[in-house]
């Protein structure tokens, strides 16, 4: 598989609406991400570690709220999630 890595971006959100972006490679805890949001980035720090195609939180998302991503909504939040966390099945229910 191709390395699809662009410099200096480390995740990716499609809609103004998503409160989580796509991480595109391993992402450590206390790192500083950088998100493109179309032509702008915007930056979080990594609360956790984040495996690559996983979700991070750019926002806090309170327990029950809707997780969004790609403009959809995914699932919901099982339990507060602060901005930077580490978004999947541990803390997001359908």
């Amino acid at each position: 598989m191709a390395n699809l890595k662009t410099p200096g971006i480390d995740a990716i959100m499609i809609s103004q609406s998503d409160n989580v972006a796509t991480c595109l490679h391993e992402i450590d805890a206390g790192k500083l991400v950088t998100v493109k949001l179309g032509m702008e980035d915007l930056t979080v720090t990594a609360a956790d570690p984040i495996p690559r195609g996983h979700k991070i939180a750019v926002q806090d998302i309170p327990d029950g709220d809707a997780i969004r991503k790609y403009g959809e909504v995914i699932g919901k939040a099982s339990a507060s999630i602060a901005t930077g966390q580490h978004v999947h099945s541990h803390n997001v229910v359908d």
